[in-house]
């Protein structure tokens, strides 16, 4: 199954204030006219505001539209809350993004009934529980149960669609080819040049005979995405669903999408690029880890020119300290930055090891340095990423006291 939350944000709004239950309501930023919405209600859709919609064309269009500011914490909450629901089916629950599980019911058949019971039970449990209406679909693969909540669940009133070998050619095959999963307005536009408009011209092909077509039109490179796009047409995925969300990490990273106007000087700059370091470390520490290549990436522009960079450089010492993978990125950014205002920077640590070993140094007190840093993560743990800053972060062009408040760039 892939079990997928309507509305998400809005709905659990909604469900915190009963007065509006029979309004539109969106998730966005009130105060910025020109943010973007994240969510929108049934009600809100119906009169036609979209989610990525700039707020005051939302307004434009639907006058008493009710925007409420994001609670990320809130979501994240809930979602998880939601994955224990899920888990009294199954424990072979597998999260796809914030309001979208991957559930494998094949053992509970024989316990909870059939799939479809299955999928009105947790319907039922979810929104008496949260306000949130779950649309189920069913299949015998992932991407079968994707397509079918995509295509077909979000469309009945019942919210529940079956997708399987039995329906796949009559259901799912004469769809528009955009309405396969991963198939965007890029992959569209190759295929339609190809003459396959619908999935089902597609997967009646032979994989050879569609492999050819793929590199008439790709290139040579292209046998990977025509297997992969021939095998989804079909319903073939043979990925298991994994009760986990968390795989070896293979590198911590941060970003923070900048306003050019404000961000033209290197000290200003430099203030942002050491709060993403700061964050860089204490993440990386707080996972027990160390890394060795640091890479910083920046997007830059004047209003008529664009640029952007993304370099690294490798360490003598793998190095979770602030100071160490500092120098190393204020190096990296001086060197190859044009000079344009910068909108959007970035930092990471690679090649992570454990850090249960730390190399020394002659001249150097590495572990005093690593005691104080983790002293300062206890703080902020207890007290809030805001608890405890640099000074420099107290300046105009810092952002560390802001982001402290937000969860992915939108508030608490």
């Amino acid at each position: 199954m892939l079990i997928d939350g309507q509305s998400f944000y809005a709905s659990i709004e909604k469900a915190a204030r009963p007065d509006l239950e029979n309004k539109p309501v969106a998730v966005g930023d009130p105060s910025r006219k020109s943010g973007i919405i994240l969510a929108a209600c049934p009600i809100a859709k119906s009169r036609g505001v979209t989610t990525a919609s700039r707020v005051g064309e939302a307004l434009a269009k639907c006058s008493d539209l009710v925007v409420i500011r994001p609670r990320m914490q809130t979501y994240i909450t809930v979602s998880l809350f939601i994955t224990e629901i899920f888990e009294s089916f199954t424990d072979q629950v597998e999260p796809y993004s914030i309001d979208e599980q991957f559930l494998d019911v094949t053992g509970s058949i024989g316990y909870f009934g059939a799939p479809e019971e299955i999928a009105r039970e947790i319907q039922m449990r979810v929104h008496l529980s949260t306000g949130v209406w779950s649309r189920c679909g069913i299949g015998p693969s992932k991407i079968l149960a994707k397509m079918a909540t995509d295509n077909f669940a979000k469309k009945m009133s019942s919210g529940i669609f079956k997708l399987d070998f039995d329906n796949l050619e009559s259901a799912l095959w004469p769809l528009p080819v955009h309405q396969m999963f991963m198939v965007a307005s890029r992959m569209t536009r190759h295929f339609t040049r190809m003459g396959l408009y619908t999935i089902g011209d597609i997967a009646r092909l032979e994989l050879g005979d569609f492999k050819k077509r793929m590199r008439k039109e790709m290139g040579k490179q292209s046998d990977i995405q025509a297997e992969y796009y021939w095998q989804t047409a079909r319903g073939i995925d043979p990925s298991p669903v994994v009760a986990s969300i968390r795989n070896k990490l293979k590198s911590v990273s941060h970003g923070k999408a900048l306003r050019s106007s404000i961000y033209q000087k290197l000290e200003d700059i430099e203030v942002v690029l050491l709060e993403l370091v700061v964050e860089v470390c204490r993440r990386s520490r707080r996972f027990g880890y160390i890394g060795r290549v640091v890479n910083v990436g920046a997007a830059e522009t004047d209003g008529q020119r664009s640029a952007s960079f993304n370099r690294q450089v490798t360490l003598e010492q793998a190095t979770s300290l602030s100071h160490e993978v500092a120098a190393a990125a204020i190096g990296i950014f001086r060197k190859y930055w044009s000079g344009m205002p910068v909108s959007h920077l970035y930092v990471g640590l690679t090649q992570l090891t454990d850090d249960s070993v730390i190399q020394l140094a002659l001249f150097d007190d590495r572990m005093k340095a690593y005691d104080l840093e983790r002293a300062t993560d206890e703080i902020k743990d207890k007290y809030g990423s805001a608890a405890i800053v640099r000074a420099s972060s107290l300046l105009q062009s810092g952002v560390a006291r802001e982001r402290a408040e937000q969860i992915g760039g939108h508030y608490i």
